[in-house]
């Protein structure tokens, strides 16, 4: 049997006493292609960032990558990044190879080069010198992708990644996004849209702060596993942490 990608066992997240997450269990296995969906407030977001090891568990335990030098990719969502602050778009980009460069690691001719394909694969060549806060939602965004490709990360994290960008970069990402998946990639992504998951990810955890259903993304996004999601959500805002949940 191969080993998970990520294993969750009973993960459970907890803000001023109030359940964000409640109750994970299951695998994104290598190779996989899985969205996270549910409703506002549902914990997806939560839930990636406690994979990534960016917030702590309650309980439960994370068990992360398929080899311990396994390397994960993480795409925040876009309201989270200063785009404030003085960096081009070959500045943002470049910052894809920190992992191999360090700090203070020089550009050298062959990373400066993988930086100009991934600007070419995401249709930004020739913007290199464009501060990234005049881009447009979309070029920022594939900007971000190029960052990722130049990152080669075994295991991949994107939170909302097409949120408010045009039909034309939603196409050209998604496109990335199979593109990773072909090469086996594992890709984990927190999405909105139904239509666009049931078309283009095979496999969903479907969650309203607990799972609702995770596996298939036609067993997942039944309309009664979509209602109880949202009544499940509904009935969830606000409890506090020692009341407990109802199912």
């Amino acid at each position: 049997m191969r080993q998970a990608a990520v294993r969750l066992h009973d993960v459970s997240i907890a803000y001023d006493r109030a359940f964000a997450v409640q109750g994970v269990s299951g695998s994104f296995e290598p190779g996989s292609l899985t969205a996270i969906a549910g409703p506002n407030g549902a914990g997806k977001s939560t839930l990636l960032k406690a994979v990534m090891g960016e917030l702590s568990l309650s309980s439960g335990s994370i068990e992360g990558g398929t080899s311990k030098d396994a390397r994960f990719g993480y795409l925040p969502q876009a309201a989270e990044i200063d785009r404030h602050f003085p960096l081009t778009v070959a500045d943002t980009v470049m910052l894809g190879m920190w992992g191999q460069t360090g700090a203070f690691g020089g550009v050298s001719r062959e990373a400066a080069r993988k930086g100009r394909d991934a600007l070419q694969s995401v249709g930004l060549e020739g913007l290199e010198r464009r501060h990234i806060g005049t881009l447009s939602a979309g070029q920022f965004q594939r900007v971000l992708f190029a960052r990722l490709l130049l990152q080669d990360a075994e295991i991949i994290m994107l939170d909302e990644p097409f949120t408010a960008i045009d039909a034309a970069t939603t196409r050209d990402l998604l496109d990335i996004v199979k593109h990773w998946h072909g090469a086996g990639r594992t890709v984990i992504a927190v999405l909105h849209d139904f239509d666009q998951i049931r078309a283009h990810f095979p496999q969903t955890l479907l969650m309203a702060r607990r799972p609702i259903c995770w596996g298939s993304t036609e067993a997942a996004l039944t309309p009664e596993n979509l209602l109880r999601a949202k009544t499940m959500a509904e009935s969830l805002h606000g409890h506090p942490l020692d009341e407990g949940f109802a199912a």
